[in-house]
């Protein structure tokens, strides 16, 4: 039985485009008495893999022009070792271990959501949440949305920005870089154990699906905050009891 209002960190996974940024901008822009208690979110924290990876794409990008070789990538955007994929889910790690270390009462006051999508090309969820630190998940909560590959194109093709590749809401990829990388999913197989709960690393961690198939998280407002306080509560229950 944990004995606080809010969830300690929600991991939101799912496929690119399929509503994450969206429910984290919703989320922000709740005030924090109604986010505490609609959605059981206190003070936002977040932690998100991308702009990581973005920077090792910057990098690269600078040596190359530099005339060096490129650490992390080839031409292609293509990593050049898979476990870099892992190196990122440590650095989320690293960074929530900061968080405890520099900010008073974190864990009492904070949420924190950390974001990231993984496909089977490059080691799918079961790889990224044996590097999850043991810590970090036995507070955590996992809500993952729910689209199809088709609609996870669909967004992905709309949301591109060419004048902003680093924007976490509008950053886009190639439709055949998105179907070698996320169109083959690993979630149903790592959660198909137990409807509630799932085990990573000897640790029942409680989860939600939120159903994105009618891309709610795009048209936002009500219909948004009516569907995600439905499935959090449900969340807040299987972790409210873990």
């Amino acid at each position: 039985m944990r004995d606080k209002s809010i969830f300690d960190i929600v991991l939101l996974i799912a496929r690119p485009a399929a509503g994450k940024s969206e429910v984290i901008d919703y989320l922000k822009r709740i005030p924090l008495e109604e986010r505490t208690k609609r959605f059981h979110v206190g003070k936002f924290d977040e932690i998100d893999d991308f702009p990581m990876l973005w920077a090792w794409f910057e990098e690269d990008a600078l040596l190359e022009k530099m005339g060096h070789p490129r650490l992390h990538t080839d031409q292609g955007g293509y990593f050049l070792e898979q476990y870099l994929w892992d190196l990122l889910i440590e650095r989320i790690g690293l960074e929530y271990d900061k968080k405890l270390r520099d900010v008073p009462s974190y864990t009492e006051a904070y949420t924190t959501i950390v974001e990231f999508s993984r496909g089977k090309e490059h080691g799918g969820y079961q790889s990224a949440f044996s590097h999850l630190t043991q810590q970090m998940l036995k507070k955590m909560a996992v809500l993952y949305i729910d689209v199809s590959w088709e609609e996870s194109l669909r967004k992905n093709r709309k949301r591109f920005n060419p004048e902003k590749p680093d924007s976490i809401l509008e950053h886009s990829l190639p439709d055949a870089k998105l179907e070698h990388m996320y169109k083959e999913t690993d979630w149903e197989e790592v959660s198909s154990g137990d409807p509630r709960f799932l085990t990573i690393q000897g640790i029942r961690v409680p989860y939600v699906v939120f159903d994105n198939s009618d891309d709610v998280t795009t048209q936002g407002g009500g219909a948004l905050g009516e569907r995600l306080e439905r499935v959090l509560k449900e969340l807040w229950g299987h972790y409210h009891t873990a």
